[in-house]
C-alpha cells in the first residue's frame, strides 16, 4: 500500500472542489439528457464498457455524463477506470494501490485485493509519478461516486504500452461479470472545427463499426491505445458499440479556431 488516498489534484480546475457545484453541474447535465429523444430499446441497454472523454466538465462533463447514464442500468461490483498517463513517461500499466480515492462528495474505496491479484496476472505496477496529477482517470471519479457512491473502483493508468498488451487485461476484466470498464480518452486536440470533425469522423466510425483499420485513416485520440484495445476486446467478446454523443470544445467555448474532440460510446 502507497499511502491510505489518492488526493484530488484536479478539482477546482478540471471540475469543481465543491461538491454542492460538482452536483449542480450533474443536475445540468442530466437536464439535457432528459431533452435528447433516446428509443426506448437504446434507454434500457446495459453497457459492460463505456468510451468517455477526460476535458473539463465545462468541456466534456455532458458527453461524458451520456454514458454514464447507461452505466447506470448496470449494477457492478467494481469499475476499473483505464486512462493514458499525460504527465509521465513510463512503459506498462501502472495500478491506484491506495485505500480511498477522494473525491469532493466523499472517498470512494478502491478494491485492492483485486488489483493485487490482478496485478500478478498482468505485470501491473506502480508509478507513483503517473498517479499524482492524471486527470484522464481522476476526472471519472466524481462521476462513480455520484452514480455508483458505494461501488468499488480501481484506476489503471497505462503509458508505454500495445495495444494487444492492454486489450488482454480488458478482455479479462469483462470477462467476469462483476466489472464495468470506462475506457477515457479525448480526440484531436487544437485544429479549426472543420479539420477536427474530419479527423474525429475517424475515430466515430471506427468505434462505431469496430473497425481498427478506419482509426488508422486518421483518427488522433490521446488515448488511441485505450481505444484500440477495447475495439480489440470487444470483437473477442462479441459486443456491440454504439456512439453516444459528439462535440467539440467549440460547443462551450464558441472559439472554433482551435478545438478538441470528445466523443462517449457504450459497448454490450
Amino acid at each position: 500500500m502507497h499511502g491510505a488516498i489518492r488526493p484530488m489534484a484536479v478539482a477546482g480546475s478540471f471540475y469543481p472542489a465543491k461538491c454542492s457545484e460538482l452536483k449542480h453541474y450533474f443536475k445540468r447535465f442530466n437536464e439535457g439528457f432528459e431533452k435528447v429523444n433516446i428509443p426506448s430499446d437504446v434507454r434500457n441497454i446495459s453497457p459492460r464498457a463505456i468510451l468517455v472523454p477526460h476535458a473539463g466538465y465545462i468541456y466534456s462533463g455532458f458527453t461524458a455524463n451520456f454514458a454514464y447514464r447507461f452505466l447506470q442500468n448496470t449494477s457492478p461490483k467494481r469499475i476499473i477506470v483505464i486512462g493514458p498517463s499525460h504527465h509521465y513517461y513510463f512503459k506498462g500499466i501502472s495500478g491506484s494501490y491506495y485505500e480511498n480515492y477522494e473525491t469532493p462528495c466523499g472517498d470512494l474505496k478502491i478494491d485492492s485485493p483485486y488489483l493485487f491479484a490482478l496485478a500478478k496476472q498482468f505485470n501491473i505496477g506502480f508509478e507513483p509519478k503517473a498517479h499524482e496529477k492524471e486527470h484522464s482517470t481522476e476526472v471519472q471519479m466524481p462521476f462513480i461516486r455520484y452514480y455508483f457512491p458505494h461501488t468499488k473502483v480501481i484506476e489503471l493508468i497505462y503509458g508505454d504500452i500495445q495495444a494487444k498488451d492492454l486489450a488482454n487485461l480488458i478482455l479479462a476484466l469483462l470477462q467476469n461479470k462483476e466489472n464495468a470498464v470506462v475506457i477515457s480518452s479525448d480526440l484531436s486536440h487544437y485544429y479549426p472545427l472543420e479539420k477536427a470533425k474530419t479527423l474525429d469522423k475517424h475515430c466515430l466510425k471506427g468505434v462505431a463499426k469496430l473497425d481498427l483499420d478506419e482509426l488508422k485513416k486518421g483518427c488522433e485520440a490521446c488515448g488511441l491505445i485505450g481505444i484500440q484495445a477495447m475495439i480489440l476486446a470487444a470483437k473477442q467478446l462479441k459486443f456491440s458499440s454504439k456512439l453516444l454523443d459528439y462535440r467539440t470544445s467549440a460547443n462551450a467555448s464558441g472559439d472554433s479556431s482551435s478545438v478538441v474532440g470528445y466523443m462517449s460510446a457504450m459497448f454490450y
